[in-house]
């Protein structure tokens, strides 16, 4: 029997606003609808960044509507039960984060800030290139076939492999 329903993934960094808001693109696109994606930050950023951006459009996503986001959008009654949640920046990874409802796997996907050189477009395809890889992995995973503590070692694993280019 296979696992038809949707898996509800949140991506976290401080800023939102580069790596996180690219996974959540790449997971939604990349999913087919297996995944429902949606990122924030624990600081969120003004805005999210025009090179990220342009690397989400060409997902063929619309960018009209990219914003950055806290994560207490998302620890709210009526707020999306979260199955994963996972971090993809330093800063957030030691931070603490709200208690989650639901009890989701959490993990943690290290990649280098891309916004520290905005105007840098080679740190954003480097950091596209990683997420896209580890997002890859996520997705062949066989997740209806694993209990809770195994898709933690997998999720966690994924972002021990690296990925860099």
């Amino acid at each position: 029997m296979t696992d038809s329903r949707t898996f509800n993934t949140l991506f976290l960094c401080t800023g939102n606003s580069a790596r996180s808001q690219m996974a959540e693109a790449l997971l939604n696109h990349l999913g087919q609808g297996r995944f429902r994606a949606y990122s924030a930050g624990s600081h969120p950023a003004a805005a999210v960044q025009p090179l990220a951006a342009e690397l989400i459009a060409g997902l063929g996503q619309p960018i009209a509507a990219l914003r950055t986001k806290s994560w207490d959008e998302f620890d709210v009654p009526g707020a999306p039960v979260m199955d994963f949640v996972i971090t993809v920046c330093d800063n957030a990874a030691g931070e603490a984060c709200p208690v989650w409802a639901g009890h989701p796997v959490l993990a943690h996907w290290g990649v280098p800030d891309p916004a520290r050189t905005p105007d840098d477009p080679k740190g954003f395809r480097d950091a596209w290139i990683t997420l896209r890889r580890r997002i890859e992995l996520l997705l062949a995973l066989p997740l209806d076939k694993l209990d809770h503590l195994a898709r933690e070692q997998e999720l966690r694993a994924i972002g021990q492999q690296g990925g860099q280019p």
